[in-house]
């Protein structure tokens, strides 16, 4: 089930709900019972974050334009 983070204007208190995606614009009471809360827009990695470059170098075949693909002369 997904997780969403809100923030409570009342108090600054941040705080997080699982619920379904269906409703996920539902209002939220803060955890100390105020109602104004807002969602917060949360990031999401997926995959590989890294970049590692090929072994060796050069050009492996694997595309990547002028600068990954050794056509640079």
């Amino acid at each position: 089930m997904p997780r969403y983070e809100y923030r409570c204007r009342s108090c600054g208190d941040t705080f997080e709900v699982n619920r379904p995606m269906a409703q996920s614009s539902d209002p939220a009471n803060c955890p100390a019972g105020h109602e104004d809360t807002v969602k917060l827009l949360s990031a999401v990695a997926v995959g590989d974050t890294k970049s590692t470059p090929a072994p060796g170098g050069g050009n492996q075949g694997g595309g990547g334009g002028c600068c990954g693909g050794g056509c640079c002369g």
